[in-house]
């Protein structure tokens, strides 16, 4: 008797299923909520870039202390000027870098709204093996080979981006490594 039952066959296992995270379509990152002083300083930007006011841009800029938008320390205004001047249009830019997804990081204790989401990732988040298929196809859009390059040699991302503190104070906005070369 004992030996029948030793050659029975063993229960079946239950099937191993992979991770729930793997077994669900990608969802989309919860939208950022943005503070109400962000939002103004966003709408006003927007209101001079729709506009085409480099002038107005610059004036916004220079009332933001510490504003950066250019690698070189130039005026603000003569930067973009020259920037519109061989075809970069800081102000269509603009237009469409609030198009992106915002995204949030935090500076000395400050939350920082980023535009786009990818430009407040910390350098070693952005190497594109650790994004999700979307955002990897995303980076590899906005910053191209080049900035792929950098980001895999451990610098920040590369490409056009603009930031607002959560006090509503506009941080910089700078065109990226095709303009700023």
């Amino acid at each position: 008797m004992l030996g029948a039952a030793a050659c029975s066959p063993a229960a079946p296992e239950a099937p191993v299923y992979p991770p729930e995270s793997l077994s669900q379509d990608p969802q989309a990152p919860e939208p950022v909520e943005i503070p109400e002083a962000v939002a103004a300083t966003r709408d006003e930007m927007l209101g001079y870039a729709k506009r085409g006011s480099l002038s107005g841009l610059s004036r916004l800029a220079r009332e933001n202390e510490g504003f950066v938008s250019n690698l070189g320390g130039q005026d603000h205004r003569a930067y973009w000027d020259l920037m519109r001047r061989i075809g970069v249009d800081p102000n269509r830019q603009l237009r469409a870098l609030m198009e992106l997804p915002v995204g949030v990081r935090e500076v000395d204790g400050v939350k920082w709204y980023v535009w786009p989401d990818l430009a407040a990732k910390n350098a070693e988040d952005l190497i594109p093996e650790k994004l999700s298929f979307r955002d990897r196809k995303r980076l590899q859009d906005l910053v191209g080979d080049d900035g792929i390059e950098e980001i895999r040699a451990g610098k920040g991302y590369p490409g056009m981006r603009t930031a607002i503190t959560e006090d509503g104070r506009w941080v910089y906005f700078v065109l990226g490594q095709d303009a700023e070369e």
